[in-house]
C-alpha cells in the first residue's frame, strides 16, 4: 500500500496560512511605525525645555541627563537651552544640534536616526527577525520531516534489517539478543 499523496486540500491548507501571517507581520510593523513617528511635542516653553534637556547627557556626569544632574555643566547647558527656547527663533533639533557642536558628540542620550548612529539602532532588529525566520524555517522542515510516512521500500529495508538481525542471534554471533 503505497502513502497518500498530498491532495490539493492539504496543500491549499498550508498556502492559506501565510496570509495571516503576512498580514500580522505587516499590522506590526505600521503600528511600529506610527509609534515611533509620533509626535508629542511639549506644549509649553518649560516642557520643552525639560523634553530638550532630557535628550542630553551631562558631559561630566556618567549616565546621567542634563535634565537629572545637578552638576555646574548640567546647569549650564539648560540655562541655554531656556535661552535659547525663549529666544524662539530655534527648533529643538537645531538647540540640540547647537549644544552638541558646543560639548561634542558625547552629550546626545539618543543617537541619531541617520548614518552609522541609524545604522547601530537596525541591526539588532534585523538579527532578530532573520534568526526568528530561520527557526520558523528549520521547525517548519523539521516537522515536515517527522510527518514523513514510510514507504512499502522502507518497511522492506526494515524487515530484512530485523531479519539479519534475529539470524544473527539465533546463531550465537550477535550482541543484541544477550539478555
Amino acid at each position: 500500500m503505497s502513502p497518500p499523496s498530498p491532495t490539493f486540500s492539504t496543500r491549499w491548507r498550508g498556502a492559506k496560512r501565510w496570509p495571516g501571517w503576512l498580514a500580522i507581520g505587516l499590522v506590526v510593523v505600521v503600528l511600529l511605525a506610527v509609534g515611533v513617528n509620533q509626535n508629542s511635542a511639549p506644549e509649553t516653553p518649560q516642557e520643552r525645555i525639560e523634553d530638550i534637556s532630557k535628550r542630553l547627557a551631562c558631559p561630566t556626569c556618567d549616565g546621567e541627563s542634563v535634565f537629572e544632574s545637578r552638576a555646574n555643566a548640567s546647569v549650564a547647558i539648560r540655562a541655554e537651552i531656556a535661552s535659547q527656547v525663549a529666544d524662539g527663533e530655534r527648533s529643538d533639533e537645531e538647540i540640540i544640534t547647537f549644544i552638541e557642536q558646543r560639548y561634542g558628540g558625547r552629550v546626545l542620550l539618543v543617537p541619531k536616526a541617520t548614518g552609522l548612529d541609524a545604522l547601530v539602532w537596525v541591526l539588532p532588529v534585523v538579527a532578530l527577525v532573520c534568526a526568528t525566520a530561520g527557526l520558523a524555517v528549520a521547525f517548519r522542515r523539521w516537522k515536515r520531516a517527522a510527518d514523513t510516512i514510510p514507504s512499502d521500500e522502507d518497511r522492506v529495508l526494515v524487515a530484512a534489517a530485523l531479519r539479519d538481525e534475529h539470524v544473527l542471534d539465533t546463531a550465537g554471533d550477535g550482541v543484541a539478543g544477550d539478555d
